[in-house]
């Protein structure tokens, strides 16, 4: 039962994260057809909101993870990094998953050459 659990989590999950990059290159429809970088804000925030989307229904399946972040108000900000940072080795495959669902942000920074404004 478990397995399935984890199965079905990570199926959401994976579904949730194509969406958003699929729904990102249909808002840029170019992005298939010019071999150009979408480097505008539109492809920016779209993208972004995307990955947004998919963090929080990542966070909402992982309780676990979701509690661990939302601990981390209120603490000293120079803190912060290195509290994520611990939990993210403690936890190898929420670190490899949430990698997974950041990894267009991390495709669009190299595509583009330039940090994106609002990371989430």
């Amino acid at each position: 039962m478990l397995v399935n659990s984890r199965l079905a989590r990570r199926m959401v999950v994976g579904a949730l994260g194509a969406g958003a990059v699929a729904g990102a290159l249909a808002a840029a429809p170019s992005a298939l057809a010019d071999p150009a970088p979408n480097c505008s804000a539109a492809d920016r925030a779209g993208i972004t909101a995307g990955v947004q989307a998919a963090t929080s229904a990542y966070l909402f399946t992982h309780p676990d993870v979701n509690d661990f972040m939302t601990s981390l108000a209120g603490r000293p900000v120079d803190q912060v990094p290195t509290d994520v940072q611990n939990f993210l080795d403690a936890n190898p495959q929420t670190k490899a998953e949430l990698q997974g669902i950041r990894q267009p942000l991390a495709d669009m920074r190299e595509r583009c050459g330039a940090p994106l404004l609002d990371q989430p």
